[in-house]
């Protein structure tokens, strides 16, 4: 019997197409598929995305992501009244957050809370936006010189989880 680390790419193949392995490599890569799935890659394009997808829309882990958003503003809170600087969970506690730009943002992160919360499906596009937003480095949350406003990204989300647009996108005239 070979050793683990000296598996070939079918062994590899064959762990993968095993469900609970799906699960763990989905959550390992979470960051690259949520970002995958926010620029509005179809779950069903790959194994990893659909296994993503699902996991994401569910109303525990859109709750989650909601808090992680109120867990944000708490914190932007605290380094606008000269509290020692905080650092985001979302990243892994390794940045800084621009405080100012997420307090000046708080209706429309309340307004996509409110959404994430909300019972009813929504589509994937809007959930990966809000909880890639919160771990994307470069993105209006955590650098000052993103290209993308934070207004801007969190209207983006907003509009995508509402509960009455359409699931999936319209299929493209032939």
């Amino acid at each position: 019997m070979r050793p683990m680390l000296q598996r070939d790419e079918a062994d590899l193949a064959a762990i993968s197409s095993r469900p609970v392995a799906d699960r763990v490599l989905a959550r390992v890569f979470g960051a690259s598929l949520d970002e995958a799935l926010a620029a509005g890659r179809a779950p069903e394009s790959s194994r990893l995305l659909a296994v993503r997808a699902r996991d994401i829309v569910s109303l525990r882990r859109r709750a989650a992501t909601a808090e992680n958003w109120d867990h944000l503003l708490r914190a932007a809170r605290r380094s606008a009244r000269g509290a020692p600087v905080r650092r985001s969970r979302a990243v892994g506690g390794a940045m800084p957050v621009c405080a100012d730009r997420i307090l000046a943002a708080e209706p429309a992160i309340r307004e996509l809370m409110a959404r994430l919360f909300v019972p009813l499906p929504v589509p994937v596009r809007g959930v990966a936006m809000a909880g890639f937003l919160l771990t994307d480095a470069t993105g209006p949350v955590y650098n000052r010189r993103s290209p993308v406003t934070l207004a801007a990204a969190l209207d983006s989300a907003i509009t995508l989880l509402d509960p009455a647009s359409p699931l999936m996108p319209a299929a493209l005239p032939r």
